[in-house]
């Protein structure tokens, strides 16, 4: 039976990164719940810069295996991305599985794709992961100083996983092309209507909004990541104006660049769309850096669309934070898409949008 009871572990490299860090490390054990981990205690090293060979430097990495070994762990994840050579060296010293912040992100991915796009992408993101990680075994083991013994058989073997993931690589982009090009073709039968794509960081109430907006009945849960499919509802408007309204896949801080590439067909709604709801939970203390995080993203795929900020969740935030929220940003909105507030004034900005695009066309 597989040991989850796991230990978390974040680095702070600046006394003004402790805040934001902390922040990272306690997503990290929301993270490692939804994959199915009981976190049993969490370690943030501070050092200026990680250690090349163990990444907290070999007495932290000491300690934390006699604290492993204590509290009967079996597995331990970093916050931040590990070379494959600290992911090994980190194994040897601590006695147990190892995984990074980019892993479990994956893993959670995994667990919750369901339609068959979804699992092509997500299977594409962990094979071109591991096909990295290989590699940088297959330069450890062709050192000289490896080794007598290890090189040619352990090689083969290497060689042998990297052409199998190779191949698959190849035919999953191929799959994913066909599913890109069914959606390009979706998007262009589509294009007459005004379109808008949801985007927000995971559990900023994404789903909610939509529901609210067409009274879809989409699946809603209070868990990150708990829908990777995208799905296009027909709003019509009190006005009876009629728009194509998006979801999207969740963000998060350090989302791996390799489920970006390979979830960018699905990310190119946000692309292609006349105007970008960026859905925020302003109920949560990070909501700052939690849009900073989704801006990068867009971005990265090079999303230049007009954005409208939504903040959501306004029946869980202080009146001073709603205040603030109205001062700093004029031009948002504020709503609750459990209890609908806020649901009219979001009408009335997506109207004026609409009016906007239609007298610039």
């Amino acid at each position: 039976m597989t040991n989850n009871k796991a230990i978390l572990v974040g680095l702070c490299r600046d006394a003004r990164e402790l805040m934001a860090e902390e922040e990272s490390l306690e997503e990290l054990a929301r993270l490692a719940e939804t994959a199915g981990a009981r976190v049993l205690d969490v370690v943030l090293q501070r050092r200026p810069k990680p250690d090349p060979t163990l990444f907290i430097g070999k007495g932290k990495a000491q300690e934390l295996a006699e604290g492993i070994s204590r509290a009967g762990a079996g597995l331990v994840i970093f916050d931040h991305n590990l070379s494959p050579g600290q992911a090994q060296n980190l194994e040897k010293v601590l006695g147990c599985r190892v995984l990074d912040r980019a892993e479990l992100i994956m893993d959670i991915f995994a667990m919750h794709a369901r339609s068959a796009e979804a699992r092509i992408q997500v299977e594409l993101a962990q094979l071109q992961y591991r096909f990295s990680r290989l590699v940088g075994a297959g330069l450890e083991m062709t050192d000289p100083g490896a080794g007598i013994g290890t090189r040619g058989p352990g090689e083969k073997q290497l060689e042998l996983d990297r052409r199998k993931i190779r191949s698959r690589i190849a035919r999953l982009k191929q799959e994913l092309k066909k599913v890109e090009v069914r959606r390009r073709t979706q998007r262009k039968s589509r294009s007459a209507m005004f379109r808008a794509a949801v985007v927000g960081y995971t559990n900023a109430g994404k789903s909610s909004l939509m529901n609210l907006m067409s009274k879809s009945g989409l699946k809603v849960a209070d868990r990150l990541f708990a829908t990777l499919d995208p799905a296009t509802r027909l709003v019509v408007l009190p006005s009876g104006q009629r728009f194509l309204l998006t979801d999207t896949v969740g963000f998060i801080r350090r989302l791996p660049h390799q489920l970006v590439a390979s979830f960018r067909s699905t990310l190119e709604e946000a692309v292609e769309a006349d105007l970008v709801l960026h859905v925020v939970d302003c109920a949560h203390p990070a909501r700052d850096r939690q849009m900073q995080a989704v801006r990068q993203v867009l971005q990265e795929i090079g999303a230049r669309s007009e954005e409208l900020t939504v903040y959501n969740k306004t029946d869980l935030a202080e009146d001073r934070v709603l205040g603030e929220l109205a001062h700093r940003d004029p031009g948002a909105c504020l709503v609750s898409a459990l209890t609908g507030e806020g649901r009219k004034g979001l009408e009335a900005a997506l109207v004026s949008r609409m009016a906007r695009e239609a007298g610039a066309a």
